[in-house]
Order: C-alpha cells, then structure tokens, then sequence
C-alpha cells in the first residue's frame, strides 16, 4: 500500500515544478565547491569585520539547509556540511531578483551552493554574504525536529542518514573511527608490518571459540562459514615467510545483541614471526596510546563517567592470582576438580557438561568475580589451555601463554606466543572436537590444512587481536556498540 504523503511533503513536490519553470534542475549536477565551513572559520580567524570588508575574503561552500529564516527581500539561513554549521544572509541587492526567486523555494533539508565573501554579524557571528546562490538538491521529506532522544534511539540507528544530519556527536564518531584506525594502520606500518586480506568465506570453522553464520556456494554445492577469526589464514602467511601481517577484518558471529556485541563486527589480528607475548604486550599498548594521542590530543580519557590512563605501563597480572583475590581459591596449586566445581555451583555457576578440568570452572569464576573490577589497562595472563587451543602451553602446562587486555571492565585485546608445534596443535583440535560432541558448539573444527602448514615450519610467533568497535566506544565515550557502528544490526520493527 502506497504511503499517504503529508501536507509538507506534497508542498515541496509542488516546489519541483516552480523549479523547472525557472529553468533549475532540483536535483542539481556537478558543483566545484572551493572552501568548507572549516576553511572559512580559517581563513577569517582573527580578523575584525572591517578588516574583512577592507579586504574581502571570497568563499565558495556547499551542503545542507538546516535552518531558514526568509523576511522578505533578505533572509537567513544555516548552512551544515561535514565539518560543522556556518550562517548566511542572502538579499535580492547582493543576489539579484531572478536568483532570489530560486531561493525562496528552498527548504530546511535542500542542499544548495553559496558563493560569497565572509562577515560578521553586529553579534560577531561569522557570517556568508551570499553574492550567488544555486541550489542542488530537493530534499522531498522534511527533516525531523527532534531525533537524539532516547525513545528515539532505535529509530536512529534504523535511519543513520538522518541521524547523522541532525546529531553532532553521530558525526563526530562516523569520523572518529576511519582516524582511529588511520591511526593503527601507520603505527603498525611504521614497524615494517604489511596489510594484507583473506578470504571471508571459510570451509572449516576455526580462529575463536564461536557460534557461526553458515551459507551455500551453489556452483561447489558446499556450505561455507562467514568467517569468525582471520587468525589461521594469516598464520599460513607467516609459514609462507611474510614474517610481519595484519588485517583489518570483518567478522561474524551468530550470537546474542547487546551495547556490546554486534553479530557482525570488526577487529585488527596482527602476527609478527620470531615474536611473542611480551611483543604483544608491548605493541598492543604502543599503539592504543599512540592512538589517544593523535585522534584525542590525551592519553588521559573519561568514558562512560570514569578517568582512564593509558600513559603509565599497563598492570601485568595472571587470571589464577585475580581469582585468589576474589575468591581464596588458588587454581596454580593442586585444588582439585570437585572443589572447584563444588565452589563454583554454591555461587551460582552453571556448570556445562563439557567443563571436564579446572580450567574451565577458572575461567568463569574469573568472568563472574573479576572483569568488572579491571579499571584501569590491565593485561590478564595465563589462561587455562582448555580454553585457548592456539596458544603455546606456559612452564607450567595448565596454563597458556596467553593475554587479554581489559579496561572498565571489558575485554579489548587478545594475543598469544601462537603454538607453533603440529603435534600438540593436532591434539587441541581433537580436545575441541570432543568438546563439540559433549555439546560445545562454539569448539574449533579440525583443520587438516592448517596442521599441514604447521609442519612445513613456522617460526616462534606472537600474534594479538584487538576488538576495533569496542576500541571506537571507548575512545569515543559511547555507552553501546551501536553507536559506533553506522549500520547495526537490528530487530524487526513491530
């Protein structure tokens, strides 16, 4: 059923013929704009207005109507492009009848070209004196009056394009994040790193502990995963001898929503051969801070009410040291199954049919006592090897060499000294396969291929991952991953 337009909409569809009776195409062609409302606000700072109409600066800009004011023969209005708003006034003297006439079929939305020469207001506001005026574009609906709000929340992320006209700080973050990874990029690039890509339909499941989306190559008759990790591909790479990668990757994971998951969503994985955790350790810190500096100008930051640092060295700890603290329980001395498993169900801990050792009741204890108290940067070492079957065995062989990075509670960064043996790595497949019969569903296939690889050599290798969405909130002081993401995933409207 056709939608019924409104009396607004209507009246500006009317508009469209006034247009083209006076000769303007109202979706406008190619316009060679010279300046933004940022070189303006440049190219004037200092200056008094006499100064300014001693010595005209002449401007040409171009975007969005986002305010009008029309009194007649002179008007005002507002003019929004990518860098911020900037005024204008328009007259017949300085435009001409026949030019002014096209403007006042303008509405809040259209979008039109100013050319002029900069002033200011009695009040100091810098001002466009618009001396010729085209307009562009026929915006058919009407901008909304208000679209921040929070019982407008959904309807901003449904219609990003108008939100991010009318909201500053959804503009402000849209470009906060491409700096942001700019950022990383050169940092990594600095190092003698290389980006590189790999395929996102995969044939085995495999990289991250992870439910996956599934779907259908017709022409091989073969289901594929839409990758969860990009992490085996890239470690063929460093058997293949490229030594030091990295890829910006797109991932996809079928689970739950929340403020901070998103079923589809983007991390950087890094490898550097003859590398390790502590290689990591000292990346991963260099560039976030490197990172805060030139995208922040701090390396102090507030997000979500709270001070972070990430100047000072990061805090080194183990997992089994945070859950002692937390609990009494020492998972590095000899506690045995059924006191851990005991402990675990007194406070609530549902135990899954494939935690079968300590290491899995070490971890959600660690999940359900200690995440949230991890404040400022910290590194949480020595993982459980159930839980990380691609990751080199620590000295002693329950654990892993194996960190990830947590600030305000939230897991940012994941990296390993990457196990390089093909015999162990077969025997964790085949841990992870057993887990999947016990009902894991989130277990590593076996990955044949990979193994394969393994045994024509790798070297010692450090590799991270670094969560990018969860990165942007964070620098950018955004609550939910939504926010940061220009187009989320959403529900079916009602």
């Amino acid at each position: 059923m056709e939608r019924k337009l409104t009396d607004q909409e209507l009246a500006r569809r009317e508009k469209l013929n006034k247009l083209r009776e006076l000769g303007v195409d109202p979706w406008g062609e190619k316009y060679n704009r010279t300046d933004t409302t940022e070189t303006c606000k440049e190219k004037s700072q200092g200056k008094t207005n006499e100064e300014l109409e001693a010595n005209p600066i002449n401007v040409n800009v171009a975007g969005r109507v986002m305010f009008l004011r029309k009194m007649g023969k002179a008007s005002f209005l507002n003019l929004q492009d990518k860098f911020g708003k900037m005024q204008a006034y328009i007259s017949i003297d300085t435009v001409g009848l026949e030019n002014y006439n096209v403007f006042k079929l303008t509405d809040i939305g259209d979008i039109v070209g100013l050319e002029g020469h900069l002033m200011l207001t009695r009040t100091g506001e810098l001002t466009i004196k618009v001396t010729k005026f085209t307009f562009l574009t026929k915006a058919l609906r009407p901008l909304p009056e208000k679209f921040h709000g929070l019982t407008d929340v959904e309807e901003r992320y449904r219609h990003r394009y108008v939100d991010l006209i009318m909201n500053e700080d959804a503009r402000r973050v849209a470009l906060l994040r491409p700096r942001i990874i700019r950022s990383m990029q050169r940092y990594f690039d600095n190092l003698g790193f290389v980006e590189v890509e790999t395929s996102v339909l995969q044939p085995i499941l495999g990289g991250a502990n992870a439910r996956p989306f599934i779907t259908h190559h017709n022409a091989l008759n073969k289901d594929f995963y839409l990758r969860i990790a990009t992490e085996l591909q890239l470690k063929r790479l460093i058997v293949g001898g490229l030594e030091k990668v990295y890829e910006f990757g797109r991932l996809f994971r079928n689970e739950g929503m929340d403020t901070k998951h998103n079923p589809e969503f983007t991390t950087v994985e890094l490898y550097e051969a003859y590398g390790d955790l502590q290689s990591m350790r000292e990346l991963c810190e260099g560039v976030i801070r490197n990172a805060c500096k030139e995208c922040l100008g701090a390396t102090k930051i507030t997000t979500q009410g709270k001070e972070i640092d990430f100047g000072p060295e990061f805090r080194w700890v183990s997992m089994a040291e945070l859950v002692k603290e937390k609990t009494g329980l020492d998972f590095e001395g000899d506690i045995s199954f059924e006191e851990a498993v005991n402990y675990a169900k007194s406070k609530g801990i549902k135990i899954e049919p494939h935690w079968t050792s300590n290491g899995y009741i070490l971890n959600a204890l660690f999940e359900e006592f200690c995440e949230k108290d991890l404040i400022q940067p910290t590194f949480v070492h020595g993982h459980p090897i159930e839980i990380s079957p691609l990751t080199k065995k620590s000295p002693d062989p329950r654990f892993t060499e194996r960190f990830e990075l947590y600030v305000n509670g939230t897991e940012y960064a994941n990296a390993y000294s990457e196990l390089n043996d093909p015999i162990d790595q077969r025997e964790r497949f085949e841990a992870q396969l057993r887990a999947k019969e016990l009902g894991d569903d989130e277990a590593n296939e076996m990955d044949n291929d990979f193994i394969e690889a393994l045994e024509y050599g790798m070297a010692p290798t450090g590799g991270i991952g670094i969560g990018i969405d969860r990165l942007v909130m964070l620098l950018s002081n955004e609550p939910s991953v939504r926010e940061v993401i220009l187009f989320p995933c959403m529900r079916d409207q009602k």
